[in-house]
């Protein structure tokens, strides 16, 4: 019986990481404006190092990047059990792709979220962007 519901719940976190990536990447590259929507009021967002706390925040420090664009390569995604935020359902999610910065060449990403479910959307708790820099020999 309980592997029966675990496989349910990881079932759910590969669905609802395809759903939250596609619109998660769309509203990056496309419409930056509605950010802070994906983020509970206390998200956090580590990207590139550069931390920021509060989803107004995060959502100034997402608007002053450059323009992007965004190819999602892999995707995987966990139930977070018994340790869910504030009781409810919380996912973690690892994306990783290509990123092209305005005009600039493609770069390699990967990207981590916990996300948890707020009524019916997911909100992101935790986000942490990192370029993928090739090992120098």
């Amino acid at each position: 019986m309980a592997n029966i519901e675990l496989k349910a719940k990881i079932d759910q976190a590969c669905r609802v990481a395809e759903e939250f990536t596609k619109l998660y990447y769309e509203t990056t590259d496309k419409r930056r404006q509605l950010m802070e929507r994906l983020y509970l009021d206390t998200g956090l967002l580590s990207w590139n190092g550069n931390g920021v706390k509060g989803k107004k925040n995060i959502q100034t420090f997402i608007s002053n990047l450059p323009y992007s664009d965004h190819t999602l390569v892999t995707l995987d995604a966990q139930p977070i059990l018994d340790s869910a935020v504030n009781g409810q359902l919380t996912f973690m999610i690892q994306a990783s792709g290509t990123v092209k910065f305005q005009d600039k060449t493609p770069k390699t990403f990967q990207q981590n979220f916990i996300v948890t479910a707020e009524g019916d959307k997911w909100k992101i708790v935790s986000d942490c962007f990192r370029i993928q820099e090739p090992l120098s020999k």
